[in-house]
């Protein structure tokens, strides 16, 4: 009885799944037959006939062609697991230039709307995934859909069969339903490997698409490395830099007071070696915000230690014993450790947090954890956005998981060597 509500289970299943692939499949053929059957009604008389179903099919392949990829990359991946990459072109960063002017990677523009609207139709009408995906519409009709036509052509004749009378119409109606229930299991399937073959990126493409990204990433490098200058700049104008100016105008006050007023020669001495010492505190903590010492001296997961012990949180660490990695990725990680662990205290509201390091004999793996309120995510802009990019300049990915009431778990992994 199991086996048999299995079975039924598989054929009920299955037809579903041949219906949606027959639909999927056969839209755009649906629409170039809809526009035979206009030129047909029009009627061939008609100089004009031939237009309104030229402009139909013309129009309706391009712009159907797209959603018709999507919806089966999506089906495929759900009832499969094969993950099909779309390939697409993705639009780069809009920037504004000195002059004004809006640079959107093809051309410049006046206003930021101008130049997304005109990246947007250069990005998509000049992909050169359009010709694939124009190509698996033409194929997929003849392959994939029309094989999974035949469960509801067959249960559509077992229908109409089954309901006439006479001997032939309900023989037909029973050959019907017999094609309708044994192919229902199995018609869907041919789908999987035709999306595989004709909707996959090619190598030009996948090459293009990796020279995008690390365009992108080159273009992030140099934009944080920008604001971190401006950042070095402004805190030793603003802090050091002044502290030391006092620092001297103190000490030429004192000079000229030390034959006059010794005592208040001595006082302002005083105040300049505080001044030397608090202009030396922060001249360290700046290298620190740096490049850590102990960072540079002991390794990743001894700072990340040092670390935890200054949050104001109870904070957990878990590692690996012995790992070292290169020097800019163990920099990345730390400073994703300390932008997680920031933000745990500035908006999660938690009460401890946990941070573990370990190799995975791919990568580093470093997973963040927190019984925060959750909720977070990466923003244009935010945080955990910029954490992402710097992350993948080293082909690392950042996974975030925070849904609302938390807990919040962030896990960074680079593919890398351990030391």
């Amino acid at each position: 009885m199991r086996q048999v509500g299995s079975w039924a289970g598989r054929v009920g299943t299955g037809f579903v799944r041949a219906c949606v692939v027959a639909v999927v499949g056969m839209l755009i053929p649906a629409v170039w037959a809809a526009a035979v059957a206009l030129g047909i009604r029009w009627g061939p008389g008609n100089p004009w006939s031939w237009l309104a179903p030229l402009v139909l099919v013309c129009v309706g392949t391009p712009v159907l062609a797209r959603p018709v990829c999507r919806t089966v990359r999506r089906v495929v991946a759900d009832w499969t697991g094969t993950v099909i990459p779309d390939g697409y072109r993705r639009a780069g960063p809009v920037t504004r230039m000195s002059t004004g002017y809006w640079w959107n990677g093809f051309g410049y523009e006046r206003t930021s709307r101008d130049a997304l609207l005109d990246q947007k139709w250069r990005v998509r009408w000049g992909d050169p995934a359009n010709w694939r995906d124009l190509r698996f519409t033409a194929v997929v009709p003849f392959t994939a859909g029309l094989v999974a036509c035949l469960p509801p052509a067959g249960a559509a004749a077992a229908v109409v069969g089954l309901l006439q009378p006479g001997l032939a119409p309900r023989l037909t109606g029973v050959l019907g339903a017999v094609l309708a229930v044994g192919c229902a299991p199995y018609a869907w399937r041919p789908l999987e490997p035709v999306a595989v073959r004709f909707l996959r990126p090619s190598p030009a493409m996948a090459l293009a698409d990796r020279v995008d990204e690390l365009t992108a990433q080159r273009a992030d490098a140099t934009v944080a490395q920008a604001a971190e200058i401006r950042r070095i700049e402004r805190d030793l104008h603003d802090g050091a830099q002044a502290r030391l100016v006092g620092l001297g105008l103190s000490l030429a006050t004192a000079e000229k007071l030390l034959a006059s007023d010794p005592e208040q020669a001595r006082t302002l001495m005083r105040e300049a070696r505080a001044g030397a010492a608090a202009s030396l505190a922060e001249l360290r903590e700046l290298v620190q915000g740096i490049s850590p010492p102990v960072l540079t001296e002991r390794g990743l997961v001894d700072a990340v230690r040092a670390l935890a012990l200054d949050v104001p949180l109870d904070v957990g660490v878990d590692a690996d014993d012995g790992l070292r990695l290169d020097p800019p990725v163990e920099a990345a990680l730390y400073f994703g450790v300390c932008e997680l662990l920031t933000n745990t205290v500035r908006h999660a509201h938690a009460s401890r947090a946990h941070v573990r390091l370990h190799h995975d004999g791919v990568g580093i793996v470093v997973e963040v954890e927190d019984d925060g309120r959750g909720g977070a995510g990466a923003r244009d802009g935010g945080g955990l956005a910029g954490l992402r990019r710097r992350i993948a300049v080293f082909d690392g990915t950042v996974e975030i998981t925070s849904p609302a009431g938390g807990p919040t778990r962030v896990r960074m992994a680079v593919p890398c060597e351990s030391s």
